[in-house]
C-alpha cells in the first residue's frame, strides 16, 4: 500500500504561523526520507489557526528542500483563479521538479463565502463554469486547445516536456464525475465526509474516460490520522480532535486548544451524536491499529493509496506519528 501525507500547516497553541510553516517544511523533508509517496499542502482562507493559504508558493520552496517525494496541492481551489494562471504556476513547478508535481484541484471555497468573493468577485460557484475551467486547465497544460480558439492564441509559460499529475478532489462525489469525464485522477476527502466515498470512487471508475495524461483510473482516499505507541497520548489527541470538530461545526471556530483545557468538557446528547459521526473521519491509534484501519479503508474504497491528513498538534508528536507509519507499512522497502 502507498501512504501519502496532506499537511495543512496548523498553528499549535502558543505557536506562530512562521513556526507552523517551518514545521510543514520539516515534515516534507522527513516524508521524503521515509519513503512516503506524495506530500500535499492545502489552501485555506480567513482561518487564522491554519497557515496554509497558498500551496503554489509553498510548493516552490519544497521543491528545493526535497528530492524524491511527489509534491502537490491538496488542493488549489480553482474557482478563485484564472485557469491560465494556475497552468503557468504549475508549469513552473514542473520545471523546478520534473515528474514530481501533482496539481490537486478543488471546487470548494476553502473558507467562507465572503473571502471567496474577495478572491474572485465574479465567482458564482456555477458548476458549468468549473467544468469549463477544468477543460481549459487541461488544455493549457497540454497545449491542446482547439485551433483558432481564443485560448489557443495564448501559451502557458514556461513550456515544459512533462505535465503535472491532475487530481480532482471531492468530499461529495460530484467532482468525481468531472474527473472521470476529463480522464483525471480522483481523491476522496473521507476526512471531511465519511459517507458514500466508496460509492463515489466506484462511480468514478465506471465513468472514467482515458485522457492524454491518464490511461487508467487512479484514485486515493484521505483521512485524519494520528499514530502513537502511547495509549494515553492517543486518548488525549482524540479528545482534542473531537472537541475541535464540534467547535468548528457549532461556533464556526477552529481555535487551537490543549487537552488540559478541554478534558472536563461534557457534551449534550446531540453533541455526542455528532462525536459518533465525526469519529469516522479520523484514525487514532497504535501502529497496528492504524495499519488495520488503513487496510480496511483501502479495501472499502478499492484503492491502493491512503493519504494521512495530519491530526497531531505538536511537531514532535507529528513527526513521530509519521515515523511509526513508515515503519508499520515498511515504506523504505517499497520500490521507488
Amino acid at each position: 500500500m502507498k501512504i501519502s501525507i496532506l499537511d495543512q500547516s496548523h498553528i499549535p497553541k502558543g505557536a506562530t504561523a512562521r513556526q507552523a510553516v517551518a514545521a510543514t517544511v520539516e515534515l516534507a523533508q522527513l516524508a521524503d526520507k521515509l519513503g512516503f509517496t506524495r506530500f500535499w499542502v492545502s489552501e485555506h482562507h480567513n482561518m487564522p489557526p491554519v497557515a496554509g493559504s497558498t500551496p503554489e508558493v509553498l510548493l516552490a520552496y519544497l521543491t528545493a528542500k526535497t528530492s524524491k517525494i511527489r509534491l502537490g496541492s491538496g488542493g488549489v481551489m480553482l474557482p478563485h483563479y484564472s485557469a491560465f494562471k494556475v497552468a503557468e504556476n504549475f508549469r513552473m513547478l514542473e520545471t523546478l521538479a520534473p515528474g514530481r508535481i501533482d496539481l490537486g484541484i478543488g471546487r470548494a471555497p476553502g473558507g467562507d463565502r465572503l473571502t471567496a468573493a474577495l478572491l474572485n468577485p465574479n465567482n458564482s460557484f456555477n458548476e458549468q463554469e468549473f467544468i469549463e475551467q477544468l477543460s481549459d486547465l487541461q488544455n493549457y497544460l497540454n497545449d491542446s486547445h482547439e485551433p483558432g480558439s481564443i485560448q489557443a492564441r495564448a501559451t502557458a509559460i514556461p513550456v515544459v516536456e512533462t505535465v503535472p499529475e491532475l487530481w480532482v478532489l471531492s468530499s461529495s462525489g460530484q467532482s468525481g464525475l468531472f474527473a472521470a469525464h476529463f480522464g483525471m485522477a480522483f481523491s476522496f476527502a473521507h476526512f471531511i465526509n465519511p459517507v458514500a466515498g466508496p460509492q463515489a470512487v466506484a462511480m468514478y471508475r465506471q465513468r472514467f474516460q482515458p485522457s492524454q495524461n491518464l490511461k487508467e483510473p487512479q484514485a486515493n482516499v484521505a483521512i485524519f490520522t494520528f499514530c502513537s505507541d502511547d495509549e494515553e497520548k492517543n486518548r488525549q489527541t482524540q479528545a482534542v480532535i473531537e472537541y475541535r470538530f464540534l467547535q468548528l461545526e457549532t461556533r464556526g471556530k477552529f481555535d487551537p486548544v490543549t487537552y488540559d483545557e478541554i478534558k472536563d468538557v461534557t457534551y449534550t446528547p446531540a453533541e455526542q451524536e455528532r462525536l459518533r459521526h465525526n469519529r469516522k473521519r479520523f484514525v487514532v491509534g497504535t501502529p497496528d491499529q492504524v495499519r488495520t484501519a488503513f487496510t480496511q479503508l483501502a479495501s472499502d474504497y478499492g484503492v491502493d493509496e491512503v493519504i494521512a491528513v495530519n491530526a497531531a498538534f505538536e511537531l514532535e508528536d507529528r513527526n513521530r506519528s509519521y515515523e511509526l507509519l513508515a515503519q508499520v507499512f515498511e515504506l523504505q522497502n517499497q520500490p521507488e
